[in-house]
């Protein structure tokens, strides 16, 4: 059986009403002209069949059906007021939903997430590491982070970093009898690097090398495990700046030589429009953005 509710801008008319005793303050109260309330109040009454106020000499009085269904519709607003303000404080505190690349979780967002929790400890993080994009529609999902173009119709887009790709590697192989000094001596290392082998196909034209010939090759899916493969000394590899920059801090990792070829992608923080400014959403974005901001502009090349 369907519910019989009346309208709610009725209900508020009636109570504020019955509360101040007056249509002119209930007027005040709800930002509307004293007429408005006074026929909110007469379609309620029409409505319901019932009459809620004796008005006498400009004066408003509860009828004895009007005492009974305020406290009704009182006790209403205050459990809706309740519930929003407790829905409130969920949405804006509480369990954050983030998803992102297992690469950049790995390699650029765990080693600082323990600063963002220490700074803001009503906000929990739930990271999700994935290489699907997020439907927000269909996911409970706050926030991606996606590396891309930034073109994402229909969702608020925040630029994180743009980067670069150069090459890295072990601070161990630059020094030795067989040290790796120039983009030649490539050829005398093991390359780390992705199946389709884009990058170092693009980074050697760059470099003004030649295509690499049969050679001793690692190949991985991640480029986060190819970082850390040549950051335990097992070859060189091409990384990103983001995904580099906490192991060149460290000194696990250097770039030993040049050029650092620009690159059309960048990392974005995207979210819908319509929670943009929820607050656990917008501090965890000016968070991120301030950590992209604190990463070194140039990436240090030995001399």
């Amino acid at each position: 059986m369907p519910r019989r509710l009346p309208s709610l801008n009725a209900l508020r008319a009636f109570e504020a009403a019955a509360r101040h005793e007056s249509f002119t303050r209930a007027a005040g109260d709800l930002n509307v002209t004293q007429g408005a309330v006074s026929q909110q109040v007469k379609a309620l009454e029409a409505e319901l069949g019932l009459q809620l106020f004796f008005r006498q000499n400009k004066r408003l009085l509860l009828t004895s059906a009007g005492r009974a269904y305020l406290d009704v519709v009182h006790d209403a607003f205050e459990r809706l007021a309740a519930g929003t303000e407790q829905l409130l404080r969920r949405e804006n505190a509480g369990v954050l939903t983030v998803t992102m690349s297992p690469n950049f979780a790995a390699k650029w967002l765990i080693h600082r997430l323990g600063d963002f929790v220490a700074t803001h400890p009503g906000i929990v993080p739930r990271i999700s590491a994935s290489i699907e994009h997020v439907d927000f529609a269909r996911e409970d999902v706050d926030l991606a982070i996606r590396h891309g173009e930034g073109d994402w119709p229909g969702l608020h887009v925040t630029r994180l970093c743009t980067e670069t790709l150069f090459p890295v590697c072990s601070p161990r192989l630059l020094s030795g009898p067989d040290a790796l000094t120039s983009p030649a001596d490539l050829a005398r290392f093991t390359v780390l690097h992705s199946p389709d082998r884009s990058d170092w196909t693009a980074w050697r034209k760059e470099a003004g090398l030649p295509p690499r010939e049969a050679g001793r090759d690692m190949i991985f899916n991640q480029m986060s495990m190819a970082i850390d493969a040549a950051a335990d000394g097992h070859g060189v590899a091409l990384a990103r700046t983001a995904l580099a920059t906490w192991d060149l801090r460290a000194g696990r990792l250097v770039m030993p030589f040049g050029p650092a070829m620009a690159v059309p992608y960048a990392y974005y923080i995207v979210c819908p429009n319509a929670v943009a400014g929820r607050h656990k959403i917008a501090t965890f974005r000016t968070w991120l953005v301030a950590q992209a901001a604190a990463d070194p502009r140039d990436v240090p090349v030995p001399a």
